[in-house]
């Protein structure tokens, strides 16, 4: 059985469309908006337009709540931000995080970007409602690359005064393990080539990391290997002594298809965690 938990069809019935992201002002399901905020200052436009992030704060909490940052995917050449509606089920402060994109800028500049934001959230989940003790960071595809090496590389928040330990858990969603085939395409290499360097997850595992919760699609469905580089991060955090990992194959699900479904997932996380 591929699946670490017999959960396709558990989770197939559970969805209730909704849209895939809360994007216009006003409320929704319980919530306010603020959009457009800057996380970062810079004498550069482009990063001026786009090292924003957008929150959705849950109207009435009666105390601090968790905050999910959110990372959106894109191949780090492009998306936007987005607040995915499924998220606002979850009763938690959200961020949807923009960055700034290749080839305008290069990786590094992106995953520091990604570290700003953070930071952002951990200064400023207060002003929201949310309670800067509990951010667990997460995004899908390039987006789960992204927190992937934020989680683990300690020298990115570190740069920013934050400690990565202090998150409350770091969810990748497809999220890339090896080096992201848009640096190895800057670097002339071809992207079934598979290379782990500095700029790998896999480089930084370490056994004590925050806790994970690490989704892929069906391994026979998902993008260029992504099942298998989830499966062997995990595996590798296992044998550095992390026990605090959550890992799920979607079967049935692709890369983008699986969306949906792992959403559902960590909402469930983040309760189960809350409720401790």
């Amino acid at each position: 059985m591929k699946s670490v938990f017999s959960i396709y069809f558990a989770v197939l019935v559970a969805i209730v469309p909704s849209g895939t992201a809360a994007r216009e002002g006003g409320a929704c399901d319980g919530y306010r908006f603020e959009r457009n905020i800057a996380y970062r200052t810079s004498d550069d436009p482009y990063a001026r337009k786009m090292c924003r992030v957008d929150v959705a704060v849950p109207v009435g909490a009666e105390r601090p709540v968790p905050v999910v940052v959110w990372f959106h995917g894109g191949g780090l050449t492009g998306g936007r931000r987005e607040i995915p509606q499924t998220l606002l089920r979850s009763g938690c402060v959200v961020m949807g995080v923009e960055y700034r994109l290749s080839p305008q800028v290069a990786v590094p500049e992106i995953i520091d970007d990604a570290a700003a934001a953070v930071a952002w959230a951990f200064a400023h989940a207060a002003d929201y409602g949310g309670d800067p003790a509990k951010i667990y960071i997460a995004g899908h595809s390039a987006g789960g690359y992204l927190v992937n090496m934020i989680g683990l590389d300690r020298s990115r928040l570190a740069r920013y005064g934050c400690d990565a330990d202090a998150l409350a858990a770091v969810i990748p969603l497809s999220g890339q393990a090896i080096t992201h085939f848009e640096q190895r395409r800057t670097q002339g290499i071809d992207p079934l080539r598979p290379l782990v360097d500095s700029l790998a997850p896999l480089y930084h595992v370490r056994g004590d990391a925050p806790p994970m919760l690490i989704v892929s699609g069906d391994r026979e469905l998902e993008l260029f290997g992504r099942y298998e580089e989830t499966a062997y991060l995990r595996r590798m955090l296992l044998l550095c002594g992390h026990d605090r990992i959550t890992f799920y194959e979607l079967d049935g699900f692709d890369h983008v298809g699986m969306l949906e479904p792992a959403f559902l997932l960590l909402n469930r996380y983040i309760e189960t965690r809350e409720r401790r």
